[in-house]
């Protein structure tokens, strides 16, 4: 399962049932759980912890240093859940002393090729990042949210679940649940549709959320109206909810 030109540092921990392809190089504190495969030439470096089932392919790099200036050396990691892919060349960076100290990413993701995961970010389930999309420092995707090739997103802020972003946005701001954006700088463009029928969300819940995406965007209302008419609605439509939180719990500006 292992191929004989792979570079396996002693404290490195695989489960007997990795595949380890030509040429990979595994580092000190690399922990690597049942059902994972490691592609020929990526590379691993600790501390990283893989849960199972996930797949690296060639050339990917996963687990390095953090690209900040203030980062020296501290004992951070990168958490990875289940069934993840991490493709061609994507890269992966550990967290940093200034947040948390863990980058975490968490099950059934699509990393593409080519993109970027910084230090301290956190992306939940079922996330999609297309081709060369990359993430900022300190940067939190929330489930099922789809980022289109060459998304740019500034650090610290945060996609909220089942969130869409055209090809090439520019994303400055935080994102409610739901919404589509798309331009340089990112606007929002409406409701991801035909992202929540995949989903199996039924003609009435698509309903309440196109009325809370009216209220927040289409109505006028000052921000902390919208809030309070969100969590109205909210009472009857839990997804409206979600969005009425969201935007109340922003610690940055909201796309709007």
């Amino acid at each position: 399962m292992i191929h004989p030109s792979a570079v396996i540092d002693a404290d490195a921990d695989l489960h007997p049932q990795v595949e380890v392809g030509p040429f990979a190089v595994i580092g000190a504190g690399v922990r690597i759980g049942r059902g994972c495969r490691i592609g020929s030439h990526a590379v691993i470096k600790g501390p990283t912890r893989m849960g199972e089932d996930n797949q690296v392919f060639q050339f990917a790099v996963v687990g390095e240093a953090p690209q900040d200036m203030k980062f020296a050396g501290e004992p951070t990691e990168l958490v990875i859940g289940e069934r993840n892919v991490i493709r061609e060349f994507a890269t992966l960076h550990r967290g940093t002393v200034q947040d948390q100290g863990v980058t975490r990413i968490g099950n059934d993701n699509l990393l593409m090729a080519y993109t970027h995961v910084a230090h301290d970010c956190r992306i939940g389930d079922h996330v999609i990042m297309a081709n060369a999309a990359s993430l900022g420092g300190h940067i939190q995707i929330d489930d099922w949210a789809i980022l289109g090739g060459f998304t740019i997103v500034h650090q610290f802020c945060r996609i909220g679940a089942h969130c869409f972003t055209s090809l090439g946005s520019v994303v400055t701001k935080d994102i409610p649940p739901f919404v589509t954006v798309s331009g340089h700088p990112a606007r929002a463009r409406g409701v991801n549709v035909e992202g929540l029928r995949r989903r199996q969300f039924d003609t009435e819940r698509i309903r309440h959320i196109r009325q809370g995406y009216r209220l927040l965007y289409r109505s006028g209302l000052l921000i902390d109206e919208a809030i309070a008419r969100l969590r109205e609605l909210g009472t009857e439509a839990p997804d409206v909810a979600l969005m009425a939180e969201f935007v109340a719990s922003r610690a940055r500006s909201l796309l709007r």
